[in-house]
């Protein structure tokens, strides 16, 4: 039997109440294939930062390292400003394991409403790549005479070729395994260093496969196409602020946050990623047991392919295709009267 050890971290608000849910479906699916997990949760969040001003110990990656992967439910706390929350514990994670893809799946499943008329769930598939550890969400920049008329802030965008080119080809080996097509998020027609460059070496890599087909578009038009033909895409690549901003506008189209899975992987598995819906921490609905789990959940199904279980993952999105289609037990947002709780179960019942 293979036995993972996984930390967990639940986090804030729904965070704490979808984990134990996405928990209960992994420990089921891991009895029917043979895995077993050995958890260990961390109180790190932001309701830990409130009320010790640290969102994780100095030591925090220190004591993530030996794990085999981090699942983290979501971060956000009343007073507590978002950008405590991603520069003090997610983008430091992300970075100190070389967690360079951001992938998130895109997909509308029978009997989910999609807000956009006459779709159907054959017609939202695709996957979004984001680059994950440089782009726009650098460090590098600064702010001089604060305060006055005079005062100037700066903040600089970061692109390798190192981290260009990782992302580019993860991409394009997504899309070998898929469909055999890549679409590329650029604004090059305004941003005058960047994304010239980013075109670049999306050119130069699409010289190394091939067999796969390509398009191109303006961030602006591509998420208008998104919203008018998403039946088009099959792998999309996008820098850390498209690809951020396109993985949101994607998990609308395909019938909401609830609904939208994310990993934090790092594919040469020299270090734990990190598997985290998309969804925050709603502050407005948690304690209320009303939180839609099934994201969670997904995010589960994602790690298990990431550790090389991908008949158990498939089993898990199986068993989420099959309780959406029956459309009884579902949470409110998803039109239906059940808690949080309820519906995990139900999805372990149909596993």
């Amino acid at each position: 039997m293979a036995n993972y050890n996984i930390a967990l971290i639940p986090g804030d608000g729904i965070g704490k109440e979808v984990c134990p849910e996405a928990v209960k479906v992994l420990e089921k699916v891991g009895g029917q294939f043979g895995i077993s997990f050995s958890w260990r949760e961390f109180d790190w969040s932001c309701e830990t930062y409130a009320n010790t001003g640290r969102m994780m110990p100095e030591d925090g990656i220190e004591q993530l390292r030996p794990f085999d992967a981090i699942f983290l439910g979501a971060v956000g706390y009343p007073g507590v400003a978002d950008h405590v929350s991603l520069w003090g514990l997610l983008i430091p994670i992300r970075r100190a394991f070389q967690q360079y893809v951001n992938l998130r799946p895109i997909k509308l499943m029978e009997g989910v409403t999609t807000p956009l008329a006459g779709r159907t769930a054959h017609e939202i598939d695709f996957v979004i790549v984001r680059e994950n550890n440089e782009g726009e969400y650098s460090e590098m920049g600064g702010r001089i005479y604060a305060g006055s008329e005079r005062e100037m802030v700066v903040q600089e965008s970061v692109f390798t070729r190192e981290g260009v080119d990782k992302v580019l080809r993860f991409d394009f080996e997504q899309a070998e395994k898929r469909r055999g097509h890549v679409t590329s998020a650029t604004k090059s027609n305004g941003i005058i260093h960047t994304m010239p460059y980013w075109d670049e070496r999306f050119a130069a890599m699409k010289a190394n496969f091939s067999t796969i087909e390509t398009s191109q578009f303006h961030i602006d038009i591509l998420s208008a196409h998104f919203v008018q033909h998403p039946d088009w895409f099959d792998v999309v690549v996008g820098s850390n602020l498209f690809g951020d901003i396109l993985s949101d506008l994607g998990a609308a189209v395909a019938g909401g946050m609830g609904l939208a899975p994310a990993a934090n992987i790092n594919p040469e598995m020299e270090h734990p990623s990190m598997f985290e819906p998309v969804h925050g921490s709603a502050p407005d609905i948690a304690g209320k047991s009303i939180a839609n789990p099934i994201a969670q959940i997904w995010t589960g199904a994602m790690m298990l392919d990431h550790l090389g279980h991908a008949d158990a993952g498939k089993a898990i999105t199986n068993a989420i295709e099959k309780v959406l289609a029956a459309g009884d037990g579902l949470t409110a947002d998803l039109g239906g009267k059940a808690s949080t709780q309820e519906l995990g179960t139900i999805i372990v019942g149909a596993l």
